[in-house]
């Protein structure tokens, strides 16, 4: 029989592109924009006869059109060249071949790799401190000790699985939890949907608002040339909506099951579903939260918190916030009394976990390196300006939230999304006017929508964690889902305001 085919992975699908972009740069007529950037408290504008010099003041902006706070760019919200409205210019073609092709993603990885460096480092910490076991028994100590109060541990545990997706993007991790949590609320009188909403739905739903996520929100401003930071209010406001919508949602369908098992979706699509795991649940197996595993917990938490206030008040960015989390990492690993061999072991684990993730970012960014040499960025994006000008801001973010539900469905790697489509696209926002954050927010929303669904991601991992069809899901979803399109539609039209 024939091997199944499958769609192609990210890495092969940027090289793809990068093959294509090169082609364009053979079809597409060259040209450029004038370029504005910051230095050493000053603006430069760049030109095809040399650099000028320009006061560091709003009226500057002004009077090239650009309709951005001076702020902005004061405060490094905004951290690329942005390209000058009315100065596209023709330039000579320069086609990009075999060799610059070849060259396009190793250019991009050595252009990246500042946030390459920062995905590694906080993979090798993610699995250092999955080694001390802290994570999985807090979450275990929490499961038992609210054992009979289930309304609360819903409550808690989907607020905990959200807020690990939304600060460092939680995912194929949280797995390894259905053992745990399965039983417990099988046990409790609820069925599989339960346990699969908390988990999968929790971290799903903390991704969309994502606050200080490295593989989505930190990524895509970088790729766009803005400071992630920018947005961090709206971000917690809404991550605080939907979390709490999502438990609403929950404990609305757990206490029509507990009151009529036969109510359940899974009764009455599935039928006696076996549930995987053992529904035993002994009173022996309860952790005990030491003060170690306290401590460990508490670092934890500290280092994320640490990090955005770092960027906040301290103007950090990826060396210091790789930096602080190597500081934690080996803390974490005194403190615990790992074998050096062991957690030296880990943290390159961690890293190589991620390595998947950092290639996608260094090949992605080869993607705009081609279009940049072949001197077509800035005429895709004068054509495109075209196309959308006098579009309205809140159709045109709308539109392109329906973009990214739909491209989702193919690509849910959301470091390969971003670093592909950010480059062009942010530059676009700031012609259009649209703060650049809502370019994000529409990227982070349109995937995170599409996750709930898409095949290409952890759901079908997920519902074979729990033993239920994709069908009973997709009953059990649709309705919350629909819920969360109309308030990331809200969320994205209002922010345009903001």
């Amino acid at each position: 029989m024939a091997n199944k085919r499958s769609f192609p992975g990210p890495i092969p699908i940027l090289m793809i592109v990068i093959i294509l972009a090169a082609i364009c740069t053979w079809l597409l007529p060259a040209g450029e924009y004038n370029k504005l950037s910051v230095h050493e408290n000053s603006f430069v504008k760049v030109t095809d006869s040399g650099e000028i010099s320009l006061p560091l003041t709003q009226k500057t902006l002004d009077s090239l059109n650009i309709q951005i706070k001076v702020e902005k760019f004061i405060h490094g919200d905004i951290r690329k060249p942005v390209s000058i409205p009315g100065t596209f210019s023709k330039q000579k073609k320069n086609g990009q071949g075999f060799i610059a092709i070849l060259q396009a993603p190793i250019k991009g990885i050595i252009d990246s790799i500042d946030i390459i460096l920062f995905l590694l480092i906080i993979g090798g910490f993610m699995f250092v401190f999955n080694e001390t076991g802290a994570m999985v028994k807090g979450i275990t100590w929490l499961a038992h000790r609210m054992k009979g109060k289930e309304t609360w541990l819903i409550a808690i545990l989907t607020i905990v699985f959200s807020f690990f997706a939304g600060s460092y993007g939680m995912a194929e991790e949280a797995l390894v939890f259905y053992p745990i949590i399965v039983p417990l609320f099988l046990a409790a009188g609820y069925d599989l949907i339960v346990p699969l909403a908390i988990i999968f739905g929790g971290t799903s739903v903390g991704a969309l608002p994502a606050f200080s996520n490295p593989f989505s929100t930190i990524i895509a401003s970088n790729a766009a040339g803005i400071n992630w930071m920018d947005g961090l209010t709206q971000r917690l406001v809404l991550w605080m909506i939907v979390t709490g919508l999502l438990v609403w949602y929950i404990l609305k369908y757990a206490a029509k099951i507990k009151k009529d098992p036969t109510a359940s979706l899974v009764y009455k699509i599935d039928g006696e579903v076996a549930p995987i795991y053992d529904m035993h649940i002994s009173n022996d197996s309860i952790p005990k939260m030491d003060g170690k595993t306290k401590l460990l917990l508490l670092i934890y938490i500290t280092t994320f918190l640490c990090m955005i206030g770092g960027v906040v008040f301290l103007d950090w960015w990826t060396t210091e916030m790789s930096a602080l989390f190597l500081a934690s990492y080996i803390l974490i690993a005194l403190i615990s009394r790992i074998n050096e061999k062991v957690y030296i072991r880990e943290f390159i684990k961690g890293a190589e976990s991620l390595l998947s993730v950092a290639f996608i970012v260094g090949v992605a960014r080869g993607v705009t390196i081609i279009l940049n040499e072949g001197h077509i960025s800035d005429s895709i994006l004068f054509f495109t300006t075209h196309v959308v000008q006098g579009m309205q801001p809140a159709f045109f973010i709308l539109l392109l939230l329906f973009f990214y539900i739909v491209f989702s469905f193919f690509i849910q790697s959301s470091s390969g999304m971003a670093v592909l489509t950010m480059p062009i696209i942010g530059a676009l926002a700031i012609l259009v006017n649209i703060p650049g954050r809502e370019i994000v927010n529409s990227y982070m929303y349109g995937m995170c929508l599409m996750s709930f669904l898409a095949p290409t991601g952890l759901i079908l991992p997920s519902l074979a964690m729990v033993n239920i069809s994709y069908k009973t899901w997709y009953k059990f979803v649709m309705p919350f889902l629909m819920i969360l399109v109309i308030i990331a539609m809200a969320a994205l039209i209002i922010g345009i305001y903001l």
